[in-house]
């Protein structure tokens, strides 16, 4: 068994923490194995700890994950979903090794709320895996009025390209769009 020692922390280590709200001092209770013995002026009383209990594995034993369910959305500027359902065209090399994905946008609600919001800084594509990101994005104006905007992202591997296509079954399951081969 090794030895606990304990620690004193600053409360500006601990305002770093993403789980303590706390800005106090604390104690924190490290193995030795963990971190050397340290000599300090610290005259407090120590803290034991009994060891843990260690819980037998049974085959039965199934351990349960949440996952967190994300609705696939697209965003111009983070934080804002995008409501326009957009038609998109795939390309895809002979060999699979890279692809191209053009999503057109007619009249999006973008240009309702940037004046508000901000500036369109790129295109998001957001879902329980993360976000994928390109900056390949242009304007169509028509009389001098924003009409359409057309984002370009790009596959460089089959990596990229089965991570793209997860989205989209999502994107396309939550939106209502069909795969229409031509």
């Amino acid at each position: 068994m090794s030895a606990v020692h304990s620690v004193a922390v600053s409360s500006s280590a601990i305002s770093r923490c993403p789980k303590n709200r706390h800005s106090l001092p604390a104690l924190v209770s490290l193995p030795t194995a963990a971190r050397p013995i340290l000599r300090s002026a610290f005259s407090g009383v120590s803290l034991h700890l009994p060891p843990p209990k260690v819980i037998p594995r049974r085959s039965s034993y199934v351990s349960k994950v949440t996952v967190m369910m994300v609705k696939p959305v697209i965003q111009f500027i983070q934080g804002t979903d995008e409501q326009t359902v957009p038609d998109v065209r795939l390309t895809k090399s002979r060999d699979g090794t890279n692809g191209v994905a053009i999503f057109a946008f007619d009249q999006p609600s973008v240009f309702d709320s940037s004046g508000e919001l901000g500036d369109i800084t790129g295109f998001y594509m957001i879902d329980e895996e993360g976000v994928l990101q390109s900056v390949d994005v242009s304007a169509k104006f028509i009389n001098g009025k924003p009409a359409r905007i057309e984002a370009k992202y790009v596959m460089r591997s089959p990596r990229e390209w089965d991570r793209f296509m997860r989205f989209m079954e999502r994107y396309s399951q939550a939106n209502g769009l069909q795969f229409v081969k031509k």
